[in-house]
């Protein structure tokens, strides 16, 4: 069969098109002049969605509009750290090498000189650092618009290693009764061991953060944000604002959110943490995690994590390459069936409460829209009825899996009053806002009239 006339024009492009994918601030990044027809152009542009950044003027070139400074997180997943960047040096392969070997080598003590004095770029020891471990953190600066990144072997690792290497003995941490519960547990058990006081403050009243920072040294303001399960928004703008009157770092978990929806950095925070094995891997197959800010302060997370111990994988580290490949477009469709659902589900007769930013009903919209640009994968509502009744929903479902964790290709729902709060007394449940009939629902990639269906069906069966 002969190609179709649009193919045969595309395949003509010319070679300097390669040039829009140099970062837009680099001089190689010229106007290029397109060799086929306007019309065809025009039918590229109408087909362009919003925020793609295409222009196109009659007789005029295909060109991009600039975004000041780097180029668009579309393009930085994939080539950040590869292409765009350092890349890895003697290779050529388009697929990032995995580097398995331990230990790397030095021609002459002159060149190992070379290396400890900073004079020379290379690796030591698998433990410090691996050529396929900074790609990998070279791509996630570039998407958090950080200068530097430390990947690790979970986002557990993460978070106790910029604790530990950020707020010394006799050091104060604030954050929030919403984050991570192992976060939580860590700060008022194993921190408070080692003589740093913690606070914890409530979202919903976060006037009281200023009570607290005037009437004490803080050292470290702590929260995720959304927060997991009932997705409430820390304004990052605000809290930034009044810790750095104080002279306190902000760190922001933006696990929920992913580096596509939302910046902490580009807000204001210090520090911004992600378990990389949600939406970054997005696979449901590879724990990671990873912080980002400035060199000064991952200098000091990174020395706390070589006595720690947390390296990832070289392995571990292609996988969650490969996956940030596809993460804007996941994280897109994410974004978009977790709307719709909210929408539908906010309308529906047996839901009596939806939880997610993105609605205008949200408690937390105005914040979430201030700062966000996506409001992520992650909806959760409350079913009218009781804990066994809730339970017959979530086992009529037939597309997701009943499993922790979020972000992957695979939708998953959990009854966080089973999955993280059984046996737990009804105070401490409605200490963390968790009732009985809450449905946790992360959706993945699956096509939104499935998971309507499904939800629908399961609906009629409580």
């Amino acid at each position: 069969m002969a190609p179709s006339t649009s193919l045969a024009r595309i395949s003509s492009l010319p070679r300097q098109q390669r040039r829009l994918l140099q970062p837009l601030n680099s001089p190689k990044h010229k106007r290029v002049v397109a060799s086929f027809p306007a019309e065809l152009l025009q039918e590229f542009i109408d087909a362009a969605q919003p925020g793609e950044h295409l222009k196109f003027q009659q007789g005029d070139a295909f060109t991009t509009r600039p975004v000041p400074g780097h180029a668009s997180d579309e393009t930085l997943v994939v080539h950040a750290g590869e292409k765009i960047g350092n890349g890895m040096a003697g290779t050529d392969s388009i697929a990032t090498p995995v580097v398995s070997g331990t230990t790397h080598w030095f021609k002459n003590s002159d060149d190992l000189i070379a290396f400890k004095e900073g004079r020379r770029q290379s690796f030591e020891y698998g433990r410090y650092g691996n050529p396929t471990v900074k790609v990998l953190e070279d791509k996630i600066s570039a998407l958090e618009r950080a200068e530097a990144t430390l990947v690790t072997s979970s986002g557990m690792n993460a978070i106790v290693a910029t604790l530990l290497a950020l707020v010394p003995p006799g050091g104060h941490v604030v954050t929030t009764t919403d984050c991570y519960s192992e976060a939580r547990a860590f700060i008022r058990d194993r921190l408070g061991k080692m003589g740093i006081k913690s606070t914890f403050i409530d979202l919903e009243d976060i006037e009281s953060l200023e009570d607290v920072l005037d009437q004490n040294d803080v050292t470290l303001f702590y929260a995720d944000s959304p927060t997991n399960p009932l997705l409430k928004c820390v304004d990052i703008r605000l809290v930034a604002d009044l810790c750095h009157r104080k002279g306190a770092l902000v760190c922001i978990d933006s696990t929920l959110a992913s580096p596509i929806n939302q910046k902490p950095l580009t807000l204001g925070a210090d520090i911004v943490l992600h378990s990389a094995t949600k939406y970054m891997a997005g696979h449901h197959d590879v724990i990671a995690g990873c912080v980002s800010g400035s060199e000064t302060l991952i200098s000091k997370v990174r020395a706390w994590h070589h006595d720690l111990g947390g390296a990832i994988s070289p392995n571990a580290a292609y996988m969650i390459i490969r996956g940030l490949k596809t993460m804007a477009l996941r994280v897109e469709a994410q974004n978009r069936t977790s709307l719709l659902m909210a929408r539908m589900l906010e309308r529906h007769p047996m839901i009596e409460r939806v939880h997610y930013p993105g609605l205008e009903s949200s408690p937390w919209h105005h914040v979430a829209k201030s700062q966000m640009t996506g409001y992520g994968g992650v909806v959760s509502f409350e079913v009218k009825s009781d804990l066994h009744g809730t339970m017959r929903f979530i086992d009529a479902l037939e597309v997701p899996f009943i499993a922790t964790s979020l972000g992957g290709c695979e939708s998953l729902v959990q009854q966080p009053a089973v999955m993280s709060f059984w046996g737990q007394s009804d105070e401490e449940k409605a200490k963390n806002g968790i009732k009985d009939n809450l449905v946790r629902f992360s959706f993945g990639i699956e096509k939104f009239e499935d998971l309507r269906d499904d939800i629908l069906q399961a609906l009629e069966k409580i």
